[in-house]
């Protein structure tokens, strides 16, 4: 099967500008394509995950991958899919978040051999410009009216878009402009809220250059509810195992609902596709299978087989009522945690995360979900004493969620 019909068989593909152009390209290791990520934190997180796995697809099958590092547009910040503005960010920030971004990329792209990757950061050649001058060489080629109407503008128009906010999509676009002309980077990948973004660089190429540029958008990882994936009540999944343990990225994806797992298998993994057709009969007791070999793959993908079998072997000796806790994320209190020598449960679970608020807490106390050291706990009154927790505890919430809380 070649490279363009398997991404469309795993349901990767949304929208594309020109099919026939674009399967030529990749079918035929001809593309020269970018995908852009602004550093808004000092690590990539599950959102990223797709697009890198698609970079590391399209580079095997001979096409040359540029990772676009947002240097630059990170000073304005996307407004796309967001009803508020970004947080603004220093410099230095920005700066330290792209070096972060660049040591986990290495894991899924080969920036050495005969179509290495290139790592790039738009700073580089947009916070030099001379706004007269851009607006003079780029303004007429966009439409205001047009801009309006993009996807990426209609939620923060709601609540008031920024000038600021409004200059993105130019940015964006003059990214591709620049790549097009300094690298032959022929192609722009990107999520499907990018789209609007996306059609705008391949604009402003045939409007100054006269020349054919290409888009493609990935399909947004949803789950069966229609939410996005990789957000847990502590926040983001990251890949970064100082923000989220292998072990804990390992327990994410072992806990995703039955109508989602085939579907992140088919779209996050390299399990070939007859692999996966197979599973589509898989019930019951084989669905935790398929959830195991999720979970498996994915954590060696983002961190390697020995961390993804201490994982594993962490998570079935739980399940099956071991001791081993080695691989168990912990929290650690501190004297200051504590009042009178106890805490309350309900703010034990909002400080390991294992609740996002109080409230949350209660509901998970009162409808039984919540167990330490295997007893249930009964009452949302209940403590946990100093010295309870200087031998550690495990909290199990749920049936598929451990953590262990020591001081």
């Amino acid at each position: 099967m070649k490279i363009y019909d398997e991404l469309v068989a795993r349901g990767l593909i949304a929208q594309v500008t020109d099919e026939e152009e674009i399967k030529e390209l990749v079918n035929n290791g001809k593309a020269t394509f970018y995908i852009g990520f602004d550093p808004t934190a000092d690590s990539l997180h599950v959102g990223h995950f797709m697009a890198l796995c698609l970079m590391k697809r399209l580079q095997m099958a001979g096409n040359r991958p540029v990772v676009l590092l947002g240097g630059g547009t990170g000073h304005i910040g996307d407004p796309s899919g967001r009803t508020d503005m970004r947080t603004m960010m220093t410099k230095e920030t920005i700066d330290h978040n792209c070096e972060c971004f660049k040591v986990q990329m290495s894991r899924f792209i080969d920036f050495e051999g005969e179509n290495a990757a290139i790592a790039v950061n738009n700073a580089d050649w947009l916070l030099g410009l001379n706004y007269v001058e851009l607006l003079r060489e780029v303004g007429a080629c966009f439409s205001v009216n047009n801009m309006l109407r993009a996807e990426c503008y209609k939620q923060r128009m709601e609540k008031g878009l920024s000038f600021l906010e409004f200059n993105y999509m130019i940015m964006q676009a003059y990214d591709f402009y620049y790549l097009f002309q300094k690298y032959g980077c022929n192609m722009q990948f990107g999520g499907d809220d990018q789209w609007s973004n996306m059609l705008a660089g391949t604009e402003l190429i045939r409007k100054k250059l006269g020349e054919d540029a290409y888009a493609m958008t990935i399909t947004l990882l949803m789950n069966s509810e229609g939410k996005k994936m990789g957000k847990t009540a502590n926040g983001a999944v990251w890949l970064d195992p100082n923000k989220t343990s292998p072990f804990e990225f390992y327990q994410y994806w072992r806990n995703v609902g039955d109508g989602d797992v085939l579907k992140c298998i088919r779209m996050l993994t390299f399990v070939p596709l007859e692999e996966v057709e197979k599973m589509e009969s898989w019930e019951g007791a084989d669905l935790n299978k398929a959830k195991e070999i999720l979970a498996y793959e994915l954590t060696t993908l983002v961190h390697g087989k020995e961390e993804a079998d201490k994982a594993k072997q962490a998570a079935l000796a739980l399940f099956a009522g071991g001791d081993d806790d080695s691989n168990m994320p912990t929290t650690t209190l501190s004297e200051t945690d504590l009042t009178d020598g106890v805490i309350g449960i309900m703010d034990l679970l909002v400080v390991t995360g294992l609740a996002a608020s109080k409230s949350e807490a209660r509901r998970l106390i009162t409808q039984g979900g919540i167990a330490i050291d295997g007893e249930k706990v009964e009452s949302i009154d209940q403590s946990v004493s100093k010295e309870a927790l200087t031998n550690s505890i495990k909290i199990k919430k749920g049936k598929k969620v451990f953590h262990k809380v020591l001081i």
